[in-house]
């Protein structure tokens, strides 16, 4: 197509054809020197509006049936098309160190859009309904270097490399593919028909749909199109996280890139001699992951479904996260969810698909090695690799690889002897026996699974192997004698089989060994976001109302909102609650906290099997006590010999109403088993003092479980505390008879002194998390805070003056801070200053901060939405508040009318501190300063006001005495 005299792409002159009126295009200009949270940037509205004539227009059919890419236009030719299959495995390590072509500049085309045109902070806002979000980023700049990268690839490359990337790219501009389209629209790669058809889709609300139509079209319009889009996503790096990764990946990668895409593309050819074996291997990993076992419910037995009926895409972000916990998971990631959504929401997340985990454009390199997953307990880790497994063995996934070998740690347990690679194999699969040897020859082709790294027996010393490698831990030999974990680490290594992939899966607190291996790309499951969450309630419930009705109340509950992420915690919360919403009686309250939601849990599973149950009091006591050394030691599977040391027989765990909570592995090769979820097993530990018919010193198991400060007793904290309410363990008291007295004496008292001990102790980061976890455990044994404290006047510092030191604290930490504070009379100051609670957090908080004598709330996210939810907070009349910080929060002049509004009422305000906000108007702080007479002392310094505003706010230092404006 011509581009001659074509219009250079400007955001700022973007016109948009839409029906809901002007698009806003939100940029902010900062100088590079300038802090990147500076919120006094400039900020500048530009409209951007549609024409009459533009908004009609219906596009042609043609434009809204899927087009094929047209290789040969692209610049590949059918036949480099056809050979670019067919490349064998030796060509493709000859193709390493081939010469790459490298594309002559067309002097008659257009030149590259530079950078600078983009301005470094933009949000599209389409409509009301779509909230405008800052996402500030300050990016070194290295757009001619990724341009002048793209110009080295020739048109052939470009169009492979656009194959290969092209669904994470589809993904990243499907909030804002039609700025694209006109992009290209304005430098003639694209008709106006094809980019009206591509708006008007988006439109509709068909921006997937637009996305794979925006590429067919600029795919079939040859190489030249293909280049300028490339260049287009090059201006919009700065302020689209996913496009940054993309660019910052094929920029690090270069000339590399061209080679590896060809290689990962191509599809594992099977000698004559090995497709029986492989015939063979395929139909018995088919026939061994086609099924779903899942525990009874409410009395049921063992029930068998059907994998691909069953199995829900997880979210699974392609992120390097944290890989140690110093909490407990539950609440750690819980914490961290919501975020995550609201980051999803922004793009700046990047999900990854299961069949993307190896030779896909995700990782460090395209050519396989070893790659992490990683999640909670009960999250999905084996089901995904079940789901693997499954699809490989019937052809539907990495067909890249001949042979998929499945082992998992508990299974390796066994093993207490040196080994080897060859003898694993043949061990689990024994039909290689006579063909195990032609496998050695093409590790490339070859793929190993090991699941469950935090179950494993022994730490993995993954570090890199020098020449001080003792000799009896090297392995570079499939038939060399060794330890397991050496034949593990030599394949990660790649010194065991080089070329081939491996896959671990783990908790994240078995994560840290794994840094010093060369991990080729770390990844994560999510779990469920909301949509999720409510589908699931809806699959496991047969009637929908009454599924709605429980995710409703579920919902309203923020404790246990929190827990869904997880499919086990859905799956626990589902099977604690159908009774109480269930049946004829009146419906009843459901469990507040999570003792109570487990107290439930345990007493539905006796109810269930009352007739069969024989003492179940002692079976839960010495399960129990089996349970707390678990979790003491990190331990989750357990052996028939665990089971004789705490005089308990395994055989009575395979029936009735203990199934369902410890589960045996049927596909273990010895008896192995785990209890349903892990904190199931952290409850039964919580639960055993209670139960013993002589007392014993619980505040010495206490004081020693606090000693381990790793996270491990986070939950069996919770739970024991829990278990000392009346009201709590009046729920069990009917099936397994009256608690001991004495336990929750010590219990309490031990609770009083950690009270008492936290409050005071907040000089650190790790001290002001204690506090927190401290008042949750008052939250669960549902007292008073007053009782512990013997004072009804309190001060608590959660926060800090510097980021790195302060906690985050999510809505349910805010709910329950809430709660507990709410017998205080007077709050002399509540700290939490770079928390990060948000609008959403105030929301929750709502009933206590007009009881702070002072309040400081310094970058907290709070934006206009929060500040008018404290605007409620300062009317009452009893409020209390006598300093309040708002430092860096986002306010802006939508908000100012109704702080003063509020403040035209309150009597209690002496300083007011609202510096690095966005406020412009002058106005309202002057009538705010006028009505609020108690008022000493009000700071407005680093907001956006103009030099005229500032001399009249500064000029009200005058109109009262006492009174001290800053600007």
């Amino acid at each position: 197509m011509g581009n001659s005299g074509s219009k250079k792409f400007d955001l700022q002159s973007v016109r948009i054809a839409s029906n809901k009126g002007p698009m806003i295009i939100r940029c902010s200009r900062r100088d590079s020197r300038e802090d990147a949270n500076d919120p006094t940037a400039q900020t500048v509205d530009t409209p951007i509006h549609g024409s009459s004539a533009e908004k009609d227009i219906t596009p042609h059919p043609s434009l809204v049936q899927a087009r094929k890419p047209n290789a040969e236009q692209f610049g590949e030719t059918q036949e480099e098309s056809e050979n670019t299959k067919c490349i064998s495995r030796g060509t493709n390590r000859s193709l390493r160190n081939a010469p790459v072509e490298k594309s002559e500049t067309d002097p008659d085309s257009p030149s590259p859009p530079t950078s600078g045109e983009l301005p470094k902070l933009c949000q599209v806002k389409r409509n009301e309904n779509v909230p405008v979000t800052d996402i500030p980023y300050n990016l070194p700049d290295i757009d001619p270097l990724i341009k002048e990268t793209l110009a080295n690839y020739s048109d052939r490359q470009l169009y492979t490399i656009t194959k290969f990337y092209r669904q994470r790219l589809e993904e990243a501009i499907e909030g804002f593919v039609e700025i694209v389209s006109l992009a290209l629209l304005q430098e003639n790669m694209v008709t106006k028909m094809e980019h009206q058809g591509v708006n008007i889709m988006t439109e509709n609300g068909a921006r997937r749909e637009a996305c794979k139509q925006f590429f067919n079209i600029v795919m079939d319009h040859g190489a030249q199109a293909g280049r300028t889009m490339w260049l287009v996503f090059v201006k919009f790096r700065d302020i689209k996280p996913k496009l940054n990764n993309i660019l910052t990946e094929i920029y690090e990668k270069g000339l590399n890139l061209a080679r590896e895409t060809i290689f990962s593309t191509v599809e594992a050819k099977v000698s004559s001699d090995l497709q029986g074996v492989q015939e063979e291997h395929r139909n018995r990993l088919r026939s061994e992951n086609e099924t779903l076992l899942v525990c009874g419910i409410q009395g049921k037995q063992i029930q068998t479904f059907s994998l691909s009926e069953r199995y829900t895409d997880l979210i699974v972000i392609a992120n390097v996260r944290e890989r140690t916990l110093l909490e407990h998971e539950l609440w750690s990631r819980g914490r961290d969810h919501e975020e995550w959504q609201r980051k999803l929401v922004r793009d700046e997340l990047e999900k990854i698909r299961i069949h993307q985990l190896f030779r896909d454009c995700f990782g460090k390199s395209c050519l396989g090695g070893t790659s992490v997953v990683s999640g909670v307990a009960g999250i999905g880790k084996t089901t995904m690799v079940q789901e693997i497994v499954h699809d490989w063995a019937i052809g539907h996934m990495y067909s890249q690889f001949n042979f998929l070998f499945h082992f998992r740690f508990r299974d390796l347990n066994v093993i207490s002897r040196k080994t080897s690679l060859k003898a694993l194999i043949l061990k689990s699969y024994p039909h290689f026996e006579e063909t195990i040897q032609r496998l050695w020859s093409s590790p490339a082709s070859l793929l190993f699974i090991f699941d469950g790294l935090d179950e494993f027996k022994v730490s993995i010393d993954f570090e890199e192997m020098g020449q001080s490698m003792e000799p009896e831990r090297a392995c570079f030999d499939p038939e060399c004698q060794c330890e397991v974990a050496d034949i593990v680490r030599s394949l990660v290594q790649q010194k065991l089989l080089k070329d081939c992939s491996v896959l671990i899966t783990s908790r994240p607190h078995a994560l840290e060994s794994l840094e010093k291996a060369k991990v080729n790309l770390w990844a994560e499951i999510l779990g469920f976001f909301a949509e999720e969450r409510k589908e699931y309630f809806k699959k496991f419930y047969e009637s929908i109302d009454i599924a709605e009705d429980v995710f409703r109340q579920v919902e309203q509950n923020d404790i246990l909102y929190t827990m869904c992420y997880n499919p086990s915690y859905c799956w626990i919360l589902c099977c604690s609650l159908a009774p109480l919403v269930s049946g004829p009686r009146v419906k009843q309250t459901l469990p507040r906290t999570i003792t109570q939601l487990f107290s439930n849990y345990i007493c539905n599973i006796l109810n269930n099997h009352s007739r069969e149950v024989e003492n179940p009091r002692a079976i839960l006591m010495k399960t129990g006590e089996m349970a707390l050394e678990g979790v003491s030691k990190k331990a989750i599977v357990f052996t028939p010999n665990h089971f004789y040391q705490h005089h308990l027989h395994p055989s009575r765990f395979v029936s009735g109403f203990m199934m369902e909570i410890l589960e045996k592995d049927y596909s273990a090769t010895s008896p192995v088993y785990t209890f349903i979820h892990l904190t199931v097993q952290e409850y039964l530990a919580a639960l055993s003092p209670y139960l013993k018919l002589a007392p014993e010193n619980v505040t010495l198991l206490l004081e020693k479980a606090e000693s381990i400060d790793d996270g491990r007793f986070d939950i069996f904290f919770r739970f024991i505390v829990g278990l000392s309410s009346p009201c709590t363990s009046q729920l069990l008291v009917k099936f397994l008879g009256d608690f001991q007295f004495e336990v929750p004496c010590q219990v309490k008292l031990w609770l009083t002194q950690k009270v008492k001990k936290h409050l005071l102790l907040t000089h650190s980061r790790k001290d002001r998390r204690n506090l927190m976890n401290v008042f949750h455990y008052v939250f669960e044994s549902q007292d008073n805070l007053t009782r512990f404290t013997g004072d009804r006047n309190l001060t608590v510092k959660l926060g800090h003056i510097s980021e790195s030191e302060a906690i985050r604290l999510n809505p349910v930490d805010c709910f329950v801070l809430a709660t507990v504070l709410s017998p205080c009379d007077i709050i002399e100051e509540l700290d939490l200053n770079y928390c990060f609670i948000q609008a959403e957090g105030i929301q929750r908080l709502a009933p206590v901060l007009h009881k702070c004598k002072i309040l400081r709330l310094l970058s907290n996210n709070l934006t206009d939405a929060g500040m008018d939810e404290l605007s409620l907070c300062l009317r009452k009349s009893d409020c209390k508040i006598g300093i309040l910080e708002l430092n860096i929060n986002a306010l802006t002049d939508n908000c100012a009318e109704t702080l003063a509004s509020a403040l035209g009422v309150n009597h209690s305000l002496i300083e007011l501190d609202l510096q690095r906000n966005r406020f412009r108007s002058g106005a309202p702080f002057c009538q705010l300063i006028k009505l609020c007479t108690t008022l000493q002392r009000v700071s407005l310094s680093w907001n956006q006001f103009s030099r005229e505003t500032k001399t009249e706010l500064r000029g009200l230092d005058k109109s009262r005495e006492g009174l001290a404006v800053f600007v």
